[in-house]
């Protein structure tokens, strides 16, 4: 099987991809199959923002029509936000594609967690993760800690900097949505946000959504984890 990436979603978390892929084929002792396309992230943010879910379809269809003609037998979208368009972009995509809401949706039951709240873009926070998280209560920030979780997941996405303001303002932010909202983990719904927390030091329950989307793409490509 071949992994077909789109890459520039943004550019921090497919390297964090790419990174993690190649490690987890290696200690699996199979070879890495993957090719990569690049997608501007404004343009899809652009969709995003204007709620056009069947214009960010059609340009994910066209990315991962491009990754097939490469030779890709399937899709990874390393990106949270795009898959706000996942029911339009089921029907017309030319390669499966490792759905990652369903994939943590899955991970938040087998973990039994029963109140979550989200880091990421708005767009993510705002609908709940697309209405995809069943079983569980989420828990909102409140407008002006999602007006800064956005911003700064945007700032880490268009750079791949991480700092270390940000960083200890969403500690700061997660301790307060569990003490004032109690608040059993904090999803990492934004996959850039692999760059500034990972499992030997983020201070606070949490479920790292592209670790799990990355172990699904494993699991779909050699049967096996990391």
């Amino acid at each position: 099987m071949t992994i077909g990436l789109i890459g520039g979603l943004g550019v921090g978390a497919g390297i964090h991809y790419y990174r993690e892929l190649a490690a987890a084929h290696d200690d699996a002792r199979q070879p890495l199959r993957l090719v990569m396309n690049h997608a501007s992230i404004s343009t899809a943010t652009g969709y995003a923002s204007a709620g056009d879910r069947k214009g960010l379809a059609d340009y994910l269809a066209s990315l991962l029509s491009e990754l097939k003609a490469a030779g890709a037998t399937l899709g990874v979208i390393p990106a949270v936000t795009p898959h706000l368009c996942i029911d339009e972009l089921t029907p017309i995509t030319p390669l499966p594609v490792i759905d990652i809401t369903r994939v943590v949706s899955d991970e938040v039951q087998r973990r039994k967690l029963s109140k979550v709240a989200l880091f990421g873009t708005r767009f993510v926070i705002e609908s709940d993760m697309f209405g995809r998280l069943s079983g569980v209560e989420i828990v909102r920030p409140r407008e002006p800690e999602i007006a800064f979780i956005h911003d700064a997941y945007l700032r880490l996405a268009q750079t791949a900097i991480v700092t270390d303001a940000d960083r200890q303002r969403f500690v700061a932010l997660a301790d307060t949505l569990q003490k004032r909202d109690g608040v059993e983990a904090i999803l990492l719904a934004g996959t850039d946000l692999a760059m500034m927390f990972d499992a030997s030091n983020t201070p606070f329950p949490h479920l790292d959504c592209a670790r799990a989307h990355i172990d699904a793409i494993m699991r779909a490509t050699t049967g096996s984890i990391r």
